[in-house]
């Protein structure tokens, strides 16, 4: 999980509102007769094409994050690129479909089943009875137990990253014949279907040595479409190529060669032919576009010749009138610069005109977190204003309405629309009204107006602290410990103050503080009235809000680096949202690389925002996002993958239902159940679906944006020239097409 990018699946959320009795969950729309999952709002855009039409052989150069540290998925620092191979060349008994749920693939499953539950859960699994390993062994129940043992968590010398699931398994043992596989639980586990996906060789996950070290850097054994020829880590790069062994469909592709690149620099390797596929930000999304745009010829001069031609005249002229010729060939000098810049992007964008790009919606949506575990937002009625004071519709339009895609705000932390357990549960925490965010606020003891004590001047004298309101001195700090320009501004408002922003009498002061501390007229606090025939204030209603002294003010951690304006447009509305309930939102940009470990995970935020996936087992998956914090034997807490420190008991109850249920109805209705609670606590507010653009070759078919599904790698490959029409596909000639 990242940020903004996503790991391989890893779920979940948390929750903490007042008491069990308090929340309100409306009525699940299970009983009714439209389906609240809905529909995808985005399908899958890879140019998909006919296998006739696709030429036999070519290499595919896909652009990726990372050279993976670890080729096995099961340890900690598997990631995207891992889980991408692992697509690619081993066994997964199911995969994702477009709609975000579970099916079984047929290539090595004929079936499998629930056939007993009582006195213990049994699945039987029938493999395809072509399914081997490359190595000619067939896919069997030995492979199956051997993975089982690694991930059960029994043996510690294994370096597993999770066991969810495996853990349940009491055995696992052969069946009637070769081709089947016998799996009996210790407890019921509703999500069976998530295991052994992708399964390992035995070779692998038989011994602590092989699984821990053994499937670092290579896998000598597969069962996919595709095998791990080179893991390089000098050119950057893995390169995979057909498995001759494979029972399927073959693979139309040659090799697949999945290529490190940074996001900044995938434009450039697009244009110089060094990439046929990348994920792209909107940025190099619109230059692609354009690109592709037909070219008039009515262009007025521009360019290399129309700079090269200012440039002399600008020499000549400054010789002509006897100006500074140094100063003038300095200026000629960046006119020269900037001529090349334009020479360089005049070739770039006629290389692009030959992609085009293909965009969806991720399975995955970017939140706003709050950290309940301290400060104002540990009380969950501040969490609750905040979640009230924003405007969801407006932060996914900011986003996705530019690209063209849908944009509705998710309704679920723990599915999205399409997916079975999809329902809109947000009406748990109610819809954006500021006036009931600043009511919530004031019942907290955060007032408008209130008096707020400034930092201790570090010029006066030890004990002396410096003045609320009354405050005299010409250096003063905000609230957030800024400098200010020394106009005793301290960025809160105070009724009768006028600093231009109010409307007081115009004598600079405010009334003093009484230093009693105690509400006075209805519960406002001393001091916050004018003299007797103060003018109103303008905008009154948005005064920033105070307690105790101080001003409410929440840090607002983003990371930098590429990648990063969306993030920076988001936390820009939600400060502007934020301000007309009378909270400031200090904004903070961190080191990309550093975001979460040291921010994130170790709670040093109050507002964060980053995605998380969403996965076809939510009951699984999303239980150590949200489950409650425990202390730990060391007095620290636990919090799993809960960053926001937020959490119930009740939410953990459904969560344990939901995995021990096996009918899918009421297994969905607990996930909703759950969801609806996780919404009232207001630990994480779900913002919008991610959208997943996609530079591709024009003539690449069957890949793109994916959406939900999982690749079909042995789909992919360039059209036939009979295939793709009239012009065939500008660029194409770089790309090793075999066509």
């Amino acid at each position: 999980m990242s940020h903004d990018g996503i790991g391989p699946r890893a779920v979940l959320r948390s929750v903490a509102f007042l008491t069990a009795g308090m929340l309100t969950v409306p009525a699940l729309a299970g009983c009714g007769s439209e389906d609240p999952a809905g529909e995808p709002l985005a399908g899958a855009d890879v140019a998909a094409a006919d296998r006739s039409d696709i030429a036999d052989g070519g290499t595919l150069r896909w652009a990726v994050d990372t050279v993976p540290d670890t080729l096995n998925t099961f340890q900690a620092d598997a990631d995207t690129t891992t889980a991408r191979i692992a697509e690619a060349v081993l066994p997964s008994m199911y995969r994702t479909d477009g709609r975000g749920r579970a099916v079984r693939d047929a290539d090595y499953l004929a079936s499998a089943d629930v056939v007993d539950t009582e006195p213990k859960q049994v699945v039987v699994y029938r493999l395809a009875q072509q399914a081997v390993w490359s190595d000619g062994l067939e896919i069997g129940a030995a492979d199956f137990a051997a993975q089982w043992r690694a991930l059960s968590g029994k043996d510690t010398a294994y370096w597993t990253a999770r066991n969810a699931g495996y853990d349940r398994i009491e055995k696992v043992e052969r069946g009637r014949n070769d081709l089947e596989v016998k799996v009996t639980f210790s407890r019921p586990y509703a999500d069976w279907k998530s295991l052994f996906s992708p399964l390992y060789p035995k070779e692998v996950m038989g011994a602590p040595d092989s699984f821990n070290d053994g499937a670092r850097k290579k896998l000598k054994v597969t069962a996919g479409p595709f095998t791990v020829d080179k893991v390089d880590t000098k050119e950057d790069e893995v390169v995979l190529t057909r498995n001759p062994r494979w029972w399927g469909r073959a693979a139309r592709l040659q090799k697949i060669v999945l290529r490190a690149v940074p996001h900044d620099k995938r434009v450039s390797a697009l244009s110089d032919g060094t990439l046929d596929l990348a994920e792209i930000d909107p940025e190099a999304a619109r230059r692609i576009t354009v690109a592709a745009l037909p070219q008039d010829g009515n262009t007025p001069l521009m360019g290399p010749e129309a700079d090269r031609s200012a440039a002399d005249a600008l020499h000549s002229w400054a010789v002509a009138n006897g100006s500074d010729e140094e100063a003038a060939d300095e200026e000629i000098s960046a006119r020269e610069k900037l001529r090349k810049k334009a020479e360089k992007y005049a070739r770039q964008q006629k290389a692009l005109g030959g992609f085009e790009v293909r965009k969806s919606l991720e399975p995955a949506y970017t939140q706003l977190a709050l950290n309940g575990a301290e400060g104002p937002l540990s009380d969950e009625r501040v969490r609750r204003a905040v979640a009230r004071a924003l405007d969801r519709e407006d932060l996914a339009g900011a986003v996705l309405k530019p690209l063209g895609l849908p944009a509705e705000p998710v309704g679920s932390h723990l599915a999205l629309s399409g997916q079975a357990a999809y329902s809109d549960s947000s009406g748990a925490l109610g819809k954006p009204d500021a006036k009931e965010a600043r009511a919530l606020l004031s019942d907290a003891g955060w007032v408008p107006g209130g008096p707020v004590k400034e930092e201790k001047d570090s010029k006066k004298d030890e004990g002396e602290e410096a003045a609320g309101s009354e405050a005299d001195t010409e250096d003063t700090k905000d609230s957030g410990g800024s400098e200010d320009s020394g106009d005793g501004d301290d960025g809160t408002y105070v009724v009768g103050e006028d600093d231009g922003r109010n409307h007081g009498t115009g004598d600079g002061k405010a009334p003093h503080d009484s230093g009693t501390g105690q509400l006075k007229q209805g519960g406002a606090p001393a001091g916050a009235y004018a003299p007797k025939g103060t003018a109103a204030p303008a905008r009154a209603d948005t005064a920033p809000v105070a307690k105790d002294g101080k001003a409410l003010v929440l840090r607002f951690v983003l990371p930098s680096g590429p990648g990063s304006k969306t993030l920076e447009t988001v936390a820009g509305r939600i400060a502007e949202m934020l301000e007309k309930i009378g909270i400031r939102a200090d904004i903070s940009k961190v080191d990309n690389d550093s975001y979460f470990k040291d921010h994130i995970a170790s709670g040093d935020f109050d507002l964060a925002l980053y995605s998380w996936p969403a996965t076809a087992f939510p009951a699984t998956d999303a239980r150590p996002v949200y489950s409650k914090p425990v202390p730990a034997a060391d007095g620290s807490l636990n919090v799993e993958q809960n960053w926001t420190r937020v959490g119930t008991d009740q939410v953990d109850q459904l969560f344990d239902q939901a995995i021990a249920t096996l009918d899918d109805s009421e297994r969905r209705d607990l996930i909703r159940k759950a969801d609806s609670r996780i919404w009232a606590a207001a630990g994480s507010i779900p913002l919008y679906q991610r959208p997943q653009l996609v530079a591709a070759r024009k003539n690449l078919a069957n890949a793109g944006a994916f959406g939900f599904a999982t690749p079909v790698y042995e789909d992919m490959g360039f059209l036939k020239k009979s295939a793709q029409g009239p012009e065939g596909s500008p660029g194409a000639e770089n790309s090793d097409s075999g066509s």
